[in-house]
């Protein structure tokens, strides 16, 4: 991701309608399993600014972030963030068995993931039996567009490609969905005019705010999370995926 994104990312995050409306989407999704108050062991894996580290959820345990940018890190602790590493996510500085939840919104994506397996091999390595993992990961190689270009996008992801991630892992599949299904033919369009009209630079899709639609926005992928988060939904701009580890109560 290039630098500049960092902070456009920590300006947006508590306000901008696709962030919001996911964080709804993740918790309504992490809400099948646990509580508020479950006390979990939370690793936020490519925690970014530390939004989602210091706020939800912070709600259902004591959550620690990970994160390979040193300018990331920064940001995290302007949100008064604690519990903090730097490292790659297929390289995770901590013990087998250290958490019982590990989440990861957006990262196995990026480029300087080398090897996507290998880092669902550590979160499968750190979870405790019976621990989950949570990914929210961009839908479609052919929905690439100049966003793709300025977060260093290498791979998107179908939900079945999702899945046999998971699986060769060694997690079992607990639940699949895509995400961002209502507002997926703006998205479409958006990304064909690019194709048509190219920008002389590439931006990112943060650099343009929803200016009186954020609102709107929000509300609309917000309205997915019950969706989402029970039957599913059969296409979207994002793939939800929560894979859980063998063993334990859980």
């Amino acid at each position: 991701m290039e630098s500049q994104e960092y902070e456009l990312m920590y300006r947006a995050e508590d306000r901008h309608w696709w962030y919001r409306g996911m964080d709804a989407i993740a918790r309504r999704t992490l809400d099948n399993w646990y509580a508020a108050d479950a006390r979990l062991r939370i690793l936020d894996a490519g925690c970014g600014t530390g939004a989602a580290l210091t706020t939800f959820l912070a709600e259902y345990g004591v959550a620690t972030g990970v994160d390979l940018s040193p300018i990331a890190l920064r940001f995290c602790r302007l949100r008064k963030a604690e519990r903090l590493a730097r490292a790659s996510v297929d390289g995770l500085p901590f013990s087998a068995g250290s958490f019982d939840l590990v989440t990861s919104f957006d990262v196995l994506y990026e480029r300087s993931v080398a090897n996507d397996g290998r880092a669902l091999d550590e979160f499968h390595r750190v979870l405790s039996p019976g621990g989950r993992v949570l990914l929210r990961l961009p839908a479609y190689d052919w929905l690439r567009g100049q966003h793709d270009e300025v977060v260093h996008t290498a791979r998107r992801y179908s939900s079945g490609q999702a899945a046999d991630l998971l699986r060769r892992s060694g997690f079992t599949v607990e639940h699949l969905s895509y995400a961002n299904m209502f507002l997926f033919p703006v998205a479409l369009v958006k990304r064909l005019a690019e194709k048509i009209w190219p920008p002389r630079r590439p931006q990112s899709d943060l650099t343009r705010g929803a200016g009186p639609f954020n609102g709107i926005l929000k509300f609309i992928l917000s309205m997915e999370a019950p969706l989402v988060a029970r039957t599913g939904l059969p296409f979207g701009l994002s793939v939800i995926a929560v894979g859980r580890k063998a063993g334990g109560n859980g």
